[in-house]
């Protein structure tokens, strides 16, 4: 209910407009969306000041010696967005064109879809840069554990501290490597210490059905919006799945521009305790 209200206001007003967020990097453009869509609450600007803010964000280097013997050194991070829900969660991706502002971007969206769903999570993420394609199995093997190692030296990684999970770039085989790292590392000390990552295979203790999640909660959230009718009367489309993606870029636009914005009111309101 107070998603479907939000969204109808965020329509009346124009808010899923992208004119004014095109530009910058993507941490500027997600604080542009989340300027754009606070200013449709009653939250004071200093509240929304502490929001925007990332708590913790850490870089540091991987050592790697590669398969003909070069030695590189590959640059890592993570982010935790706010810290007091614990634990922390947001997934680890391999790219080459992550950095700091990226993952802060990123841990941000994170707190907000936790807080859409009243999860007692804050949000994180986190990942290494590098294209994975370039490397071998053993020297992403080799980098996963030594990032688990690292995070878990500093007290970055745990069931009730910061759980990642799989993003772009890795699945079940790179979260099943963290976790057996982790286990090794701090698991006479740690109980729950299978619980460290999210997304690993199920004879690793993951669970059926993560694999498909994200697509599934993609197909279930398109098929919500569209089947209301007022929405879609409003964006000048018809309710209703059928016949929309059919090369349709309009509606998908206007569906995560909206979906975006309502991410962001909802998401502040909850974490600030604005009902």
């Amino acid at each position: 209910m107070h998603i479907q209200k939000i969204s109808r206001s965020i329509i009346n007003r124009s808010c899923f407009s992208t004119s004014a967020v095109n530009e910058g990097t993507f941490l500027d453009q997600v604080m542009a969306y989340f300027n754009k869509a606070s200013g449709h609450t009653n939250i004071s600007q200093d509240k929304l000041d502490f929001y925007k803010s990332t708590d913790i964000v850490i870089k540091f280097n991987l050592p790697l010696v590669r398969d003909d013997g070069t030695y590189v050194c590959v640059p890592a991070y993570r982010a935790q967005h706010k810290t007091y829900r614990l634990p922390t969660k947001g997934g680890t991706r391999l790219s080459p064109h992550i950095n700091i502002e990226e993952v802060e971007a990123l841990s941000f969206l994170m707190t907000l879809k936790n807080s859409i769903l009243d999860l007692p999570y804050g949000g994180a993420k986190g990942g290494i840069g590098i294209n994975p394609r370039k490397f071998s199995k053993r020297e992403i093997e080799t980098l996963m554990r030594r990032y688990t190692l690292e995070l878990a030296k500093k007290n970055f990684i745990g069931a009730a501290i910061d759980v990642p999970g799989p993003d772009l770039g890795t699945g079940e085989q790179e979260m099943s490597w963290m976790k057996d790292a982790y286990t090794k590392f701090k698991g006479h000390q740690d109980i729950n210490s299978v619980g460290c990552v999210t997304g690993k295979a199920i004879n690793q203790g993951g669970i059926s059905g993560r694999q498909e999640s994200t697509g599934m909660g993609i197909f279930f959230a398109t098929r919500e919006i569209l089947s209301d009718v007022k929405y879609c009367q409003s964006v000048g489309i018809e309710p209703s799945l059928r016949g929309k993606f059919n090369n349709n870029l309009r509606i998908w636009k206007c569906w995560f521009i909206s979906v975006l914005n309502t991410c962001m009111i909802y998401g502040a309101q909850k974490q600030i305790g604005v009902r």
